[in-house]
Order: C-alpha cells, then structure tokens, then sequence
C-alpha cells in the first residue's frame, strides 16, 4: 500500500463522521409513534383524573392565590400608578440629560422621582378620604340609626291612619302589613337573641379579615415599588420567553395583544376611576345645595356603584333614595330627579370625553359584559368584565377580518346589508349593483329562468350558470341593451 494511501485512509477515519445523514431509523419512527400514543393517553387519563379532583386541585389553586395576594396587590397599585410614572419620566428625563452626564443616571433619579411621586398622591388620596369619610360615615350611619326605627314607625302610623278598609285591595295591604309587623316582632324577641353570639364570631372574623387584606395591601405597596423601578426589565424578560417559547408569528400575535390588552384595560380603569370620582364629589355638591339627608354616604355610595358601567347609577341611586325617602318623600323625588340629571351629564358629556372609545362596544355588548361578569364572579366581574369582553371582542374581529382578508372581501360591516351578497364565483355584489341586475331585462331565454332566492329576495346569476355566448351574440346582446 503506498504512502498516498495511506494518509487517505488515516485522514477519512479520523474525520469526524456525520451522522444522522438518511433520517430517522425504521425503530426509531416506530418508538416516536408509540412515545405519541402513550402521552396522548396519559393525558387524557391525568384528565379524567383532574375532573374527579377538581374540587381538591381548586383548593390547591386558591391556596397559592392567597399566598400571592400581596404580590396581586402590588401589580394592581404599580398598575394604576404607573402613569404618574411616566408623566414624571416624560417631563424630568429631558431636562435630567442635559445637566447629568453619566450613562443612566438621569434615568435613575427620574424614577425614583416618579416613584416617590406616585406614592404621595397614594398615600394622600387614602389619608383624605379616611379624614373626610370616615367621621361623616360614622356620624351617618349613627343618625340613621338613631332615627330609623322612628321613622319606619311613622309611616306605619301614616299608613294606618290611611282609610284602606274601603277597598279589597286596602283591606290585603293592611293585613299584610300586620302579619309583616308580628313576624318581625317575633323574629327579634326569638331568633335575634339566639343569633348574637353567631352574629359577634362572624364579626370577628370579618375584622381578622380586614386586618388581614390591610397587611396584604401594604405589602403591596412595598412590592408594587420594585414593579415600578424594574417594570422594563420584567416586560423585556417576558418577551424574551414569548420569542424563545413560541413560533415568530405567534409571538407577535401575543405581543400585539398584549399590547391592546394594556390600552384597553388602562384606558377603560382609569379613566372610569377618574369619572366616578368627578361624579362623586359633584353629588356631594349637589346634595349640600339641596340640603339632602346622608350627604356623603349617598356620595360614597353614588361614586363608587358609579364605577360599574351601565348599571352602576341606578343600583347606587335605588339604595340612597330609600334612605332618602324615609327621612323624606318628598326629598327622595327630588333626589331621583338630580340623579337623572347628573347621569345624564355623565353619560352625554364627562364620560365620553374621559373615556373616548376606549373599549369599542356597543351598549348591548356592554350590557352582556356586566350580567356575564357579575353573575360569575361579583362586584369585580361587573368591573372588569367590560374591558376583558373588549379583549375577547378584538380577537373575534381580528380572526373574522383575516378570514375575510384570505377570500378577498370587504372588511366594513357597513358593507353587507340586506340586499348585498357573495355570488357562487366569489364576487362580492353590492346592494346597488344588485338593484340593477334584478331590473335589468334581459332578451334571452337562457336568462329569464335563472333565478334564485338569496337573502329573501330573487336574485339574478348570469355570471357563472349562462351559456357561453358566441361573438354575434355578445354583439346583439351589447346593442339590445343600449
């Protein structure tokens, strides 16, 4: 063997071999397909097994939202102090720059600005509104205390001296209210003394509770200051993951949903917060003008049920005119027809310009949103399920205009009316051109016979059934119809 031949052989063997060059083995496509049918069957056995302990796996879940409570608590105050945030940067950063010349100092001290910014409005939002509500709530509350059971007892007397023997309905009204007045005499000389103690454990655990969500909260604050002073950290590590975990168009699907999800959210929370507030502090003004009873628990109440949209003016003007109304009746009406106004003002004028079209739903799907979300999860359902209907609503009108992209039709809803159709060809038609296709007349046999119901109307197909005409025909066809 010579020299040459040597060194070929010595170089080919110690090459690094390639392997892997014909695909994958017969075995291991038979281990692959089996390693398939034994994860899609573990699945569906892990679950069944979830559905049997579903109450269990609950419990777990509910568990760990417990422990993360603080941290739930920080996010949504980082949340809703985020703007202050970054109306503090927008301004400082600028002037920051020209006077600090080190790499991201400017930035630094900006935040920590905006931060401690933040927290004062936080921190004197709370301190008013304890100093402001809590004495005139106490003081509310103890006259209405003191002062209903005398009221309740005169519109009894008023009732009673009322002739209501004069009519069979006056005779069942009277009786009933009778019965109503034992029963509930009955019910606090009997089943009232028996419930104390039950009434005074719940009591206390309801103040360990508040107790509880006070230290959570202020944890939360805590928390929600390193969310702000990292916030572009935690989103660019999060759209690292989305990129290494998901397919590049998938991960700018998420992305850009995400995206709206934030302005529609921040829109919608703030804004609404910002509104209700305005809202109540015009009904304390109002009702001191008009010398109201419970001035500011009915503030209170009005403010805050005002945050719900749609429903939230009348299940908050409902309880404050009865209280009204029993001081008063006559000041109830009164209240009623200030409440009218003042809804109105904020539905016609203060809300749009707040809000705008931030969640860009009709009244009805806003109407479906609130009895959806509350009826599942309550008063924070009827919250936030507007704007979380609003994301769902997007997604829907974003799959439906890609679809209708792919077949080359129009995206405007305007644009499918009564009379408008898609022909068998694919053509969109318009309502307009379809108006002159059906009082056309048309000469030939072949055309006066193709018709078909479409939409509820008789529609003309000349398009894709006709015959194929020759040139003479097409000729005379052209001439007939000049």
């Amino acid at each position: 063997m010579s020299e040459n031949e040597k060194k070929e052989r010595e170089t080919y063997y110690n090459s690094k071999p390639r392997l892997g060059g014909n695909g994958p083995s017969k075995i291991r496509q038979q281990f692959n397909r089996g390693m398939t049918y034994f994860l899609v069957i573990a699945a569906s056995l892990a679950f069944y097994f979830a559905l049997l302990r579903f109450r269990h796996i609950f419990n777990v879940l509910w568990k760990v939202y417990d422990v993360l409570k603080p941290i739930i608590y920080g996010a949504v105050i980082a949340y809703l102090l985020n703007p202050i945030v970054k109306r503090v940067d927008k301004r400082l950063i600028p002037v920051l720059e020209k006077k600090v010349t080190k790499p991201g100092r400017a930035q630094n001290i900006s935040r920590s600005v905006g931060v401690f910014t933040s927290l004062i409005v936080l921190l004197a939002l709370i301190s008013a509104l304890c100093n402001l509500l809590i004495p005139e709530l106490y003081v509310s509350i103890r006259d209405m205390i003191y002062t209903l059971p005398e009221q309740l007892n005169h519109m009894v007397s008023s009732l009673n001296d009322i002739k209501l023997e004069d009519s069979t309905t006056g005779s069942i009204v009277k009786t009933a209210i009778e019965q109503g007045t034992t029963m509930l005499q009955n019910w606090l000389r009997n089943d009232l003394l028996g419930k104390v103690n039950e009434l005074m454990s719940n009591l206390t655990v309801g103040v360990l509770n508040f107790l509880g969500e006070v230290v959570n909260f202020l944890i939360g604050v805590i928390v929600s200051i390193y969310i702000l002073f990292s916030k572009e950290l935690f989103a660019k590590q999060c759209k690292k993951i989305v990129y290494a975990v998901f397919p590049i168009r998938h991960a700018n699907l998420i992305l850009h949903l995400t995206t709206k999800s934030n302005e529609i959210f921040g829109g919608f929370i703030i804004g609404k917060i910002i509104d209700s507030a305005i809202i109540g502090v015009l009904c304390f003004f109002g009702l001191s003008i008009l010398n109201m009873p419970y001035m500011l628990l009915v503030s209170v109440i009005v403010g805050v049920t005002n945050v719900i949209p749609f429903f939230g003016p009348y299940i908050g003007a409902v309880p404050s005119a009865i209280l009204i109304m029993l001081d008063s009746p006559i000041k109830g009406v009164y209240f009623l027809i200030f409440i009218l106004v003042l809804q109105q003002f904020d539905g016609n004028i203060l809300g749009p310009k707040i809000l705008g079209n931030s969640t860009g739903l009709s009244a009805f799907w806003v109407i479906v949103a609130i009895l959806l979300g509350g009826g599942l999860f309550g008063f924070p359902g009827m919250l936030m399920g507007v704007p979380t209907f609003a994301v769902i609503y997007y997604i829907v009108q974003m799959l439906v205009n890609s679809k209708l992209e792919q077949k080359m039709l129009p995206k405007n809803t305007e644009a499918y009316d009564q009379y408008s159709y898609v022909d068998n060809a694919g053509q969109y038609v318009h309502s307009s051109q379809e108006h002159v296709h059906a009082t056309q007349e048309y000469k030939y046999p072949e055309h006066s016979a193709i018709h078909m119901e479409y939409f509820g109307h008789m529609e003309t197909f000349d398009a894709k059934i006709k015959p194929k005409k020759t040139d003479d025909q097409e000729e005379n066809h052209k001439k007939d119809n000049k």
